[in-house]
């Protein structure tokens, strides 16, 4: 038997590759959907954790003795009292205590006003494994628990924003049902406000996204070949037109990339006012992190050049799954800050296995409660996240017009 009969023979034993890849999907894809329901039955749905005092005096940014005051008075929104006497609110009770603080000079309630613009923050990275969508699902979240309306794009196919949030991409969002639904160029499309979910998380709605996402990237290649194509129809504008459409709805969208430079992150970039690059300090990773930013500048450069607006308010690199006593990893943050300086955020996401526990769970560490896990490491994670996601707010503000928080 010459080596031709041989591949023959063996192929005809073995199923085909396409088939074999299909069934490991829809076994993970089973299991997945068992591992969920166990986590979180059918018939419930998931709730973010109430907050202690201490933690509502920090996020509003009163003393606790006052907050606490406020509940024996009953003056404001009256929290729920556990068996031990410790008080608990809920982020909807939190909102609205800030809105019952809210007199005269004096505002806990931090929307933007007129006169101050969207802020669209892409977070974005050519390589996997960065951090991006951890970045991205804790910003969001920190905004949110601070008092802004916050608007969460998942534009990754991979769709694992969306899970952590609850929802299994293949079961739980159908046909039109993330932002392509609100960008394709066929009369299927729809508003992007009727494609938007509500979340569990108090002021944070979410743009689900799932496998759909890479019809938009098949799309458009036919579409640009198109003369007689609208032009104002152009693919790097359909992203920033949807949000414009709710954008008096929110003071802040987070866009969680595809790991890829493809059309979705080139009309995410154009839509955005600020950009997020994550990077993991490892030499590999740098060195594609260079390729992105060498691809990622000519293609923007093209964009511009047929009208595209790239007028950013900022652009920073974010240092993650920083480990402090690696040297080498030190060496490259220094690297970075030599080449980039101020570009550089002084904040770094540290890694944590209080940010992994969480994850298991398909929750961030500000969902997971202190007493789930080892308090120092938990303090730990949470003092890392808030320094970074302040930071960033800090350059949110700057960006309004306004002193820092």
């Amino acid at each position: 038997m010459n080596s031709t009969e041989a591949l023959k023979a063996r192929q005809s034993i073995q199923p085909a590759i396409d088939e074999t890849i299909w069934a490991d999907s829809q076994a993970l894809g089973s299991q997945l959907q068992l591992l969920r329901e166990r986590l979180f039955p059918p018939e419930a749905e998931k709730q973010l954790r109430r907050f202690s005092s201490a933690e509502v005096a920090k996020l509003i940014g009163v003393t606790e003795s006052y907050v606490r005051h406020l509940a024996l008075a009953e003056d404001g929104p009256v929290p729920e009292k556990a068996q031990n006497g410790k008080r608990a609110y809920t982020l909807d009770q939190i909102h609205a205590l800030r809105r019952h603080l809210t007199k005269g000079k004096t505002s806990y309630v931090p929307i933007r006003t007129a006169g101050e613009h969207l802020q669209i923050i892409a977070v974005t990275n050519f390589k996997g494994g960065s951090g991006k969508t951890t970045s991205a699902a804790h910003l969001a979240q920190y905004f949110a628990l601070r008092g802004y309306r916050v608007l969460a794009v998942d534009l990754d196919p991979q769709a694992s924003m969306s899970a952590l949030y609850g929802y299994q991409p293949e079961f739980d969002v159908g046909d039109n049902g993330t932002l392509y639904g609100a960008i394709r160029y066929d009369e299927e499309r729809r508003p992007l406000s009727e494609i938007i979910r509500r979340t569990y998380f108090a002021g944070l709605d979410l743009v689900p996204g799932n496998l759909e996402l890479h019809e938009f990237e098949h799309d458009t290649p036919r579409v640009l070949s198109d003369r007689n194509r609208d032009p104002d129809g152009l693919f790097f504008m359909r992203v920033s037109n949807a949000l414009e459409s709710v954008g008096d709805n929110y003071d802040v969208v987070v866009i969680d990339c595809p790991p890829q430079l493809g059309f979705l992150t080139m009309s995410a970039l154009c839509a955005a006012t600020s950009v997020l690059i994550t990077v993991h300090p490892q030499m590999l990773d740098v060195a594609s992190m260079n390729q992105f930013l060498a691809m990622t500048s000519q293609l923007l450069s093209v964009v511009r050049e047929a009208g595209g607006n790239l007028g950013y308010d900022w652009m920073r690199y974010l240092v993650t799954r920083y480990e402090p006593h690696d040297g080498p990893q030190a060496q490259i943050v220094a690297f970075l800050r030599n080449l980039f300086s101020e570009r550089v955020l002084t904040a770094m996401m540290v890694k944590s296995t209080a940010v992994s526990d969480a994850g298991l769970s398909k929750q961030t560490i500000y969902e997971a409660g202190r007493e789930t896990m080892n308090r120092q490491t938990y303090d730990r994670a949470v003092e890392s996240m808030d320094s970074v996601n302040a930071e960033i707010e800090g350059l949110v503000r700057q960006a309004w017009g306004r002193a820092a928080a």
